[in-house]
Protein backbone atom coordinates (compact mmCIF):
# COMPACT_ATOMS: atom_id res chain seq x y z
CA UNK A 1 0.00 0.00 0.00
CA UNK A 2 1.67 3.46 -0.74
CA UNK A 3 1.93 6.15 1.90
CA UNK A 4 0.26 9.36 2.58
CA UNK A 5 2.10 12.52 2.22
CA UNK A 6 -0.41 13.85 4.19
CA UNK A 7 -0.01 14.78 8.09
CA UNK A 8 -2.52 12.76 10.40
CA UNK A 9 -5.41 14.96 11.84
CA UNK A 10 -4.87 15.44 16.09
CA UNK A 11 -6.60 12.36 17.70
CA UNK A 12 -7.44 10.83 14.37
CA UNK A 13 -4.87 7.26 14.92
CA UNK A 14 -4.71 4.88 17.70
CA UNK A 15 -1.34 6.05 18.87
CA UNK A 16 -1.78 9.91 18.55
CA UNK A 17 -2.30 11.47 22.04
CA UNK A 18 -2.52 15.22 21.20
CA UNK A 19 -3.22 18.02 24.13
CA UNK A 20 -4.21 21.81 23.46
CA UNK A 21 -1.54 23.87 24.01
CA UNK A 22 -0.95 26.18 26.87
CA UNK A 23 -2.83 29.49 27.36
CA UNK A 24 -0.62 32.14 26.81
CA UNK A 25 0.00 34.67 29.17
CA UNK A 26 0.61 37.76 27.40
CA UNK A 27 1.28 39.89 30.50
CA UNK A 28 4.61 38.31 31.69
CA UNK A 29 5.47 38.20 27.37
CA UNK A 30 5.05 41.64 27.07
CA UNK A 31 6.88 42.45 30.13
CA UNK A 32 10.59 40.46 28.97
CA UNK A 33 10.83 42.66 25.87
CA UNK A 34 13.19 45.48 26.73
CA UNK A 35 12.07 48.54 25.08
CA UNK A 36 14.83 50.91 23.56
CA UNK A 37 15.29 54.53 24.38
CA UNK A 38 17.00 57.58 23.57
CA UNK A 39 17.93 60.46 25.83
CA UNK A 40 20.61 62.94 26.15
CA UNK A 41 23.33 60.42 27.87
CA UNK A 42 22.77 57.99 25.33
CA UNK A 43 21.07 54.79 24.32
CA UNK A 44 18.94 52.41 26.85
CA UNK A 45 17.30 49.53 27.06
CA UNK A 46 14.51 49.21 29.38
CA UNK A 47 12.79 46.63 30.94
CA UNK A 48 9.50 46.79 32.91
CA UNK A 49 8.98 44.50 35.92
CA UNK A 50 5.64 43.49 36.98
CA UNK A 51 4.64 43.61 40.53
CA UNK A 52 4.30 39.43 40.08
CA UNK A 53 8.19 39.17 39.10
CA UNK A 54 9.89 41.17 41.44
CA UNK A 55 11.11 38.98 44.01
CA UNK A 56 14.34 41.07 45.64
CA UNK A 57 15.42 44.12 47.44
CA UNK A 58 17.12 46.67 44.85
CA UNK A 59 18.49 49.92 45.46
CA UNK A 60 17.48 52.92 43.08
CA UNK A 61 20.32 55.02 41.81
CA UNK A 62 18.04 57.97 41.80
CA UNK A 63 16.49 58.03 45.00
CA UNK A 64 18.83 55.73 46.88
CA UNK A 65 16.20 54.13 48.38
CA UNK A 66 14.73 50.35 48.57
CA UNK A 67 12.73 48.84 45.64
CA UNK A 68 11.35 46.58 47.38
CA UNK A 69 9.82 42.92 46.43
CA UNK A 70 6.13 43.39 44.79
CA UNK A 71 6.89 46.89 43.28
CA UNK A 72 6.53 47.05 39.41
CA UNK A 73 10.11 48.75 38.68
CA UNK A 74 12.02 49.25 35.68
CA UNK A 75 15.34 47.40 34.76
CA UNK A 76 18.12 49.80 32.80
CA UNK A 77 21.31 49.31 30.91
CA UNK A 78 23.06 51.16 28.38
CA UNK A 79 22.32 49.92 24.07
CA UNK A 80 25.87 51.94 23.01
CA UNK A 81 28.22 51.21 25.85
CA UNK A 82 32.05 51.41 25.08
CA UNK A 83 32.89 47.99 26.55
CA UNK A 84 30.40 46.24 24.53
CA UNK A 85 27.10 44.13 25.21
CA UNK A 86 27.65 42.27 27.98
CA UNK A 87 29.72 44.48 29.72
CA UNK A 88 26.45 46.93 29.57
CA UNK A 89 24.18 44.02 30.05
CA UNK A 90 26.36 43.26 33.75
CA UNK A 91 26.00 46.90 34.60
CA UNK A 92 22.29 46.71 34.46
CA UNK A 93 20.34 49.19 37.41
CA UNK A 94 16.73 48.62 38.49
CA UNK A 95 15.14 51.87 38.59
CA UNK A 96 11.51 52.92 39.92
CA UNK A 97 9.75 54.08 37.31
CA UNK A 98 9.00 57.75 38.40
CA UNK A 99 13.13 57.79 39.21
CA UNK A 100 13.71 56.98 35.44
CA UNK A 101 11.17 59.09 34.16
CA UNK A 102 12.12 62.14 36.07
CA UNK A 103 15.94 61.81 36.18
CA UNK A 104 18.33 64.78 35.26
CA UNK A 105 20.93 64.76 32.49
CA UNK A 106 23.30 67.19 34.45
CA UNK A 107 26.72 67.09 33.90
Amino acid sequence: MPRSNRPSRPGGGARSKWTPPPDLDLERARAGIPARESAPDGEWSVRRITERNAAKTYTCPGCHSSILPGIAHLVVWREDSLFGPETALAERRHWHVRCWQTRSFRY
